[in-house]
């Protein structure tokens, strides 16, 4: 008897140790079938997505429902980003997120509301304390939809653990289903040292796929020498939906060794950004598809890149036979695989061409700073994640530096002297990141100090001076000047400033400030008149509109309620 009671603590203590995340703790924040339109840190601009994105069927207004319960720990209202979103921190340590709503339940619209009107703004972020906002599982805490950054209505979801890292919410138990295997759509070839080649090609070389009958992978045979690394361009695809996303597991071997695995489990929020060390940056620069490298450069410090044996680097010897393969797999285990099989042979590669370009090489443990006119670029320490050469030029008010196909880990600092410039002029002056082709100016969040300007970013490229003179426009959407409103919940105005953008906008009614939502993809202002701050029949509004430079523009209307 005490032999079988100890084999099944045994058991759960085994399973246990195989799955340590909480299992049937969490609930589904929806009631309706979750069909995904992104997955667990698939690849995105500039980062790893840290949660899955949940279809609402092309609707807002879904009921969402804490996941288990808890105490609202964190709400933040933006106007980019996550939008309206909610934080719940669990007895169990773990965090919830759910972002882009189009409003929270009752309960916490009001505390919200009683925020925004004390501190008069729309946007803004709140710590309650734990006693302030309890729910409970399966609780209505808000309803879906499209605010923010969102491409489109749907709820994103987040699990975090107690360090704050997002983790893949599937690993708790959230069940989507997935029956189809990854798709690997391209594989690339690296020659990664002096002398090592590809097929007779010392740089990246594409290398033909060929998919059998049984959803397996192959390629022909290729040539290589030296230190070498492969590449793939791969996404997955859930059940009900035809959205590419994101894979769970990649793992590789070299003669039957292993070489790389990159786990999708979990992440930090300060190693995202190095999700442009693992792609080709220069590659997703010219072609907008992002290369999954399945080795690792230097000064790449993701942790989902593990178990790997130089590097995920393979050395390739003459006169040798080996096979490289790789794994992808999603989360519900469907895996293609892919073999290469390689015979090691060395010959001599025509010299490389001479570049006559000239260039400014730059030390990446050294701060650099670069001048030339009016212009000078502060590139601090460890900027760049290795040294490179770059294109640094000025032509009167254009500074030319480099192509934006090398990633940087830090911003830098780009200063322009206007002092030559009239007075006059100065107050609407800044500087603008010149589109790939030269036919468009974006505004690069300026600073003025004394006569010079500076703008910092992460982003090689043109960058030159604009200048603004335009006031933001404001415009009645459902109500004329003297109109009445009785019959309305809500008063729209849309707002817009073509060239820098909206900075700010307040909006008083009868003297006094009123909460207006401010949706950036739709430029439009929205009160609630079920806020209960229109009381009187006569009602004088006044918007004040600012832009990025200081441009201003007042609306004034008169409208009537009872």
């Amino acid at each position: 008897m005490k032999a079988c009671f100890c084999f099944l603590l045994f058991v759960i203590s085994f399973c246990n140790a195989q799955n340590p995340y909480p299992q049937n703790y969490f609930s589904s924040p929806l009631d309706i079938t979750l069909v995904l339109s992104g997955t667990f840190a698939e690849l995105r601009t500039n980062h790893f997505h840290s949660g899955l994105d949940i279809k609402t069927q092309g609707k807002e207004g879904f009921k969402t429902y804490a996941s288990a319960e808890g105490y609202v720990s964190r709400i933040k209202i933006s106007r980019y980003g996550y939008g309206k979103a909610l934080y719940i921190t669990h007895p169990n340590g773990y965090t919830t997120v759910y972002a882009h709503l189009q409003k929270f339940s009752p309960s916490i619209e009001a505390y919200v509301k009683q925020q925004q009107y004390t501190k008069e703004t729309f946007e803004l972020e709140l710590f309650p304390k734990a006693e302030t906002l309890k729910v409970a599982a399966k609780e209505v805490i808000a309803y879906t939809g499209n605010t923010g950054g969102s491409g489109g209505p749907h709820l994103h979801f987040e699990i975090r653990d107690k360090q704050e890292r997002p983790m893949n919410p599937m690993l708790f138990g959230l069940d989507i289903k997935d029956t189809t295997k990854p798709e690997v759509y391209e594989l690339f070839g690296y020659p990664l040292s002096e002398g090592s080649h590809i097929n007779g090609v010392n740089t990246r070389v594409k290398i033909r796929l060929i998919k059998l009958a049984d959803g397996t992978y192959k390629t022909e045979q290729i040539t290589a020498f030296g230190e070498i690394g492969f590449g793939i361009i791969s996404t997955d695809r859930q059940d009900y939906a035809s959205n590419k996303n994101g894979v769970s597991l990649i793992e590789t071997t070299f003669n039957g060794a292993k070489s790389l695995e990159v786990d999708f489990k979990r992440f930090s929020f300060s190693e995202t950004k190095h999700l442009n060390r693992y792609i080709d940056y220069g590659y997703f620069y010219e072609t907008k598809k992002r290369i999954q490298k399945l080795f690792i450069n230097s000064n790449n410090p993701l942790k989902l890149l593990k178990n790997h044996q130089s590097q995920g680097i393979v050395s390739i010897e003459d006169n040798t036979n080996s096979v490289y393969k790789i794994s992808v797999s999603d989360y519900k285990g469907n895996e293609s695989k892919l073999n290469i099989p390689i015979i090691g042979l060395q010959k001599d590669l025509p010299k490389a061409r001479i570049k006559t370009q000239v260039l400014q090489n730059i030390i990446a443990s050294e701060e650099t700073l670069l001048e030339k006119g009016s212009v000078s670029v502060q590139i601090y320490k460890d900027s760049f994640y290795e040294d490179v050469a770059i294109v640094f030029d000025v032509t009167n008010d254009t500074l030319k530096l480099h192509k934006a196909n090398i990633p940087l880990k830090k911003s830098m600092n780009i200063n322009f002297d206007i002092s030559q410039y009239k007075a006059t002029d100065k107050e609407n002056l800044f500087i603008g990141s010149v589109s790939r082709y030269g036919n468009k100016l974006y505004y690069t969040s300026t600073k003025r100090r004394g006569d010079v300007l500076t703008a910092r970013t992460k982003y090689l490229g043109d960058y030159t001076l604009g200048i603004d003179t335009e006031n933001p426009k404001i415009k009645a959407i459902n109500f004329k000047n003297n109109s009445w409103m009785s019959k309305y919940r809500y008063l729209k105005v849309k707002i817009s400033d073509g060239i820098t953008g909206i900075k700010n906008y307040r909006a008083t009614l009868n003297d006094r400030w009123i909460l207006m939502e401010y949706d950036t993809k739709t430029e439009t202002l929205t009160h609630d008149f079920n806020d209960g701050v229109v009381t009187d029949t006569k009602n004088n509004l006044k918007i004040i509109v600012t832009d990025n430079v200081g441009n201003s523009s007042t609306f004034e209307s008169i409208f009537y309620r009872k």
